[in-house]
């Protein structure tokens, strides 16, 4: 769509108004805080041809106008240029996560966390899935009196380390028996494998140790299925509640009961996958498949380990969404969690 730099300006301007203040906005408005160079006539004219254009609406009898969502679609795909993150937006990122690298889903829910708070959205984050992925090292060593930790290592190179508390002391020889036992029994096998029937087997196997081994197994057990299949995450779902545009209880119902749909929001985090390797993704509105969310924007990231792409962390908002900030720290976040996820 062909536009005169002056109605891109008005647009703007408009945009950035609503999303800053959630209420109707006036040409009189717009040519008093916005540095246009025209009158508030002028303005006008502008308005009233950008509404013809479909890209602003009159929700009322007021002379008031909002963006509609071609608008905010404009918006996002030409006039939008991404809000870097802070220093001190960054330092406290990195902060927050820096404790929770070593293990993958203590990493994925600080983030989810995190970007709930930083934003007042509804955060989401879908974990990897290693199903596929082959176990290529396990090692068990002695940390301190009756701890010991548990290291898994897969194909792709992603390492799980679990602090076990065991019962009694286990003498080193004892270790190195077990992680021989271990290491035979599940090396090579994708963990899809091992799930479906070897696991109960080396339960049978092991049965006169089984009180000894029970703690190392299970703990083996729950390392490798938190990334089985990919897992939901979300936080802040009642942020939805914060914004204006949801205040009625009837309007905001919708989008909470389809929340609770993890398989439903699991796909729409997939689709994001599909539409762009990597990258942020914005649907705006009815862009969504999903008609409970025709009053929401979504925005997604996809992050990765080694290279590849593994996940997607995303937002979901009202349309009136601050796009320019919530698309940088998410680009940021999949950063940190990529290089978290690779650590």
């Amino acid at each position: 769509m062909e536009m005169e730099e002056r109605k891109k300006r008005v647009l703007e301007a408009i945009i950035l108004d609503y999303i800053a203040t959630a209420e109707p906005v006036g040409s009189r408005t717009i040519s008093k805080k916005y540095d246009l160079g025209v009158s508030a006539a002028t303005v006008r004219n502008e308005m009233a041809d950008l509404e013809d254009m479909g890209l602003i609406e009159q929700p009322h009898t007021s002379a008031g106008r909002v963006p509609s969502q071609i608008g905010y679609r404009y918006y996002v795909d030409f006039l939008m240029s991404r809000q870097s993150v802070t220093r001190d937006a960054r330092n406290h990122i990195r902060s927050a996560l820096a404790n929770q690298i070593q293990a993958t889903e203590t990493l994925v829910q600080g983030a989810v966390r995190l970007l709930s708070q930083m934003t007042n959205y509804t955060a989401m984050l879908m974990a990897p899935s290693y199903s596929q992925n082959v176990l290529t090292h396990i090692q068990i060593l002695p940390l301190a009196e009756n701890k010991l930790v548990l290291i898994l290592v897969l194909d792709n190179g992603h390492v799980e380390h679990r602090v076990l508390e065991m019962p009694a002391a286990l003498d080193r020889r004892q270790l190195e028996e077990v992680s021989g036992m271990l290491s035979k029994a599940l090396c090579g096998l994708t963990v899809e494998q091992w799930r479906k029937s070897t696991l109960q087997s080396i339960r049978s196997a092991w049965d006169s140790q089984v009180t000894l081994l029970k703690d190392i197994l299970d703990s083996v057990e729950e390392a490798l299925t938190v990334e089985y299949e990919h897992k939901m995450y979300l936080s802040g779902a009642l942020n939805i509640m914060n914004q204006p545009e949801f205040r009625s209880i009837d309007k905001v119902r919708d989008v909470l009961a389809l929340l609770e749909e993890h398989q439903i929001m699991q796909e729409l985090m997939l689709s994001s996958i599909k539409d762009q390797n990597q990258g942020i993704t914005i649907k705006i509105g009815t862009e969504n498949p999903h008609k409970g969310l025709s009053a929401c924007s979504m925005v997604t990231a996809t992050y990765q380990m080694n290279g590849k792409v593994i996940g997607t962390v995303g937002v979901l908002g009202p349309t009136r969404m601050d796009y320019s900030r919530t698309a940088g720290l998410l680009e940021y976040l999949a950063k940190t969690l990529s290089e978290g996820l690779g650590h």
